[in-house]
């Protein structure tokens, strides 16, 4: 049997990653159990992917060259989408994710992926290769595979990462609707993406409104201590914007979760975790489509150097090889929403923070690039002087939330 990889999980990680593998001539299974039901998600890619990944720009929905910052107390930061050379690729894209992920998983069967609609249920990895059990959604039928290994791209509740025997990861829920407004109402969201903070929409992430074809995407993120509070917080959101919803027709609501932390290993003996399934989504933002994109990438040229030899030992260049590469820019952003979002003084110094323009520079430089942007040693010493500043007005003179006025 010629060497074959089993990728878990059809959307944006393992479609990427199928891709790759076809690029060098490796047999590739994709095992995808829901191909109709869009993905939930916020939809917000940089433009390096549609470079990185040669995507066409036809798949944007919406450029977003304004994103509106509004604190606790409703005092708003209005940043421009660009960079330290500002261009005319300088924009947050805005895509569906059901149009999104299917662009990729067509463009992997082109290149010779086997597709098959089903849901795994039962994975035993030996010396000899993997063995993986499935679930036909056409007929119901429970069918075997065989493959050489194995890739995880089935997002945060991962059947494979939970059939190797890994521990499931803290998990964020977001909860989304989206909403059809009058061309007119849609005007003033047409480039712009909102993010709010405050507890009664989100106690330590963010809630946002996202600019999408022909709809407006609101939603709530929070962590695992507050999900039970999800619903509640997004009809807080509802209200808050109620008036420039008027005449809306909701289209769908759907919710999802986004792991809060990585796996300690990303790949093990003939088995591999990317996306979602790896825990790669970056804290802050809750970005997760360019990381599982990026990571399925990675994975398929580690994986395609040791197909002969598939241990662990082998494939965990790929761990080395992402954390060198992204390890700062992770444990940052890490560190970035515990300071930022810790309580709604917090928030009030963050929105603050992101008027300053070296911030709004760095942050887009960071974001378009994927590198985490160097700054001169007076622009730090000035950067941190305004965020002290900051903090001792909002902790001696603490701002009104929008609720108690």
């Amino acid at each position: 049997m010629p060497q074959r990889v089993l990728i878990v999980g059809a959307s944006v990680g393992g479609a990427t990653a199928a891709i790759t593998l076809r690029g060098m001539g490796i047999e590739t299974v994709l095992l995808e159990k829901e191909l109709h039901k869009p993905k939930p998600c916020g939809g917000a890619v940089p433009p390096a992917a549609f470079r990185e990944f040669d995507i066409p720009t036809s798949l944007i929905d919406r450029k977003v060259t304004i994103c509106r910052l509004v604190s606790p107390s409703g005092q708003e930061a209005s940043v421009p989408v660009a960079g330290t050379n500002p261009t005319e690729h300088d924009y947050v894209a805005m895509v569906r994710r059901e149009v999104f992920d299917g662009f990729l998983r067509e463009r992997a069967q082109q290149r010779g992926a086997e597709l098959i609609h089903g849901q795994l249920n039962g994975l035993e990895v030996g010396a000899s290769g993997v063995r993986a059990t499935y679930r036909s959604m056409s007929d119901g039928r429970e069918q075997t595979i065989h493959a050489d290994v194995v890739i995880g791209a089935d997002g945060a509740y991962s059947p494979t990462a939970r059939l190797l025997g890994l521990p499931p990861l803290p998990r964020a829920i977001a909860i989304q609707e989206r909403i059809a407004l009058p061309p007119e109402a849609m005007r003033e969201w047409q480039d712009t993406a909102t993010i709010f903070l405050g507890r009664e929409l989100s106690p330590d992430l963010y809630s946002w409104a996202f600019p999408k074809h022909d709809h407006l995407a609101i939603g709530i993120g929070t962590g695992p201590a507050h999900s039970k509070q999800a619903k509640q917080l997004l009809e807080n959101l509802k209200q808050r914007l109620a008036p420039k919803l008027a005449g809306g027709r909701l289209l769908l609501r759907e919710a999802y979760a986004l792991p809060m932390q990585p796996q300690k290993y990303l790949a093990f003996d003939r088995a591999m975790l990317v996306g979602d399934a790896a825990g790669l989504v970056t804290h802050t933002s809750g970005e997760g489509i360019y990381w599982a994109m990026k990571s399925g990438q990675l994975a398929a040229q580690v994986l395609s150097q040791y197909l002969d030899a598939p241990t662990a030992a082998n494939l965990r260049n790929y761990d080395r090889l992402w954390w060198q590469q992204y390890g700062t820019m992770y444990t940052f952003l890490r560190g970035l929403q515990k300071w930022g979002y810790g309580n709604e003084r917090q928030m009030e110094v963050f929105t603050e923070m992101c008027r300053n323009p070296d911030v709004q520079r760095l942050t887009f430089d960071s974001y378009m690039h994927k590198t985490m942007a160097p700054a001169p040693w007076a622009v730090q010493m000035k950067m941190t002087w305004d965020i002290l500043r900051s903090q001792v007005r909002n902790y001696v003179r603490p701002r009104t939330p929008l609720r108690e006025q």
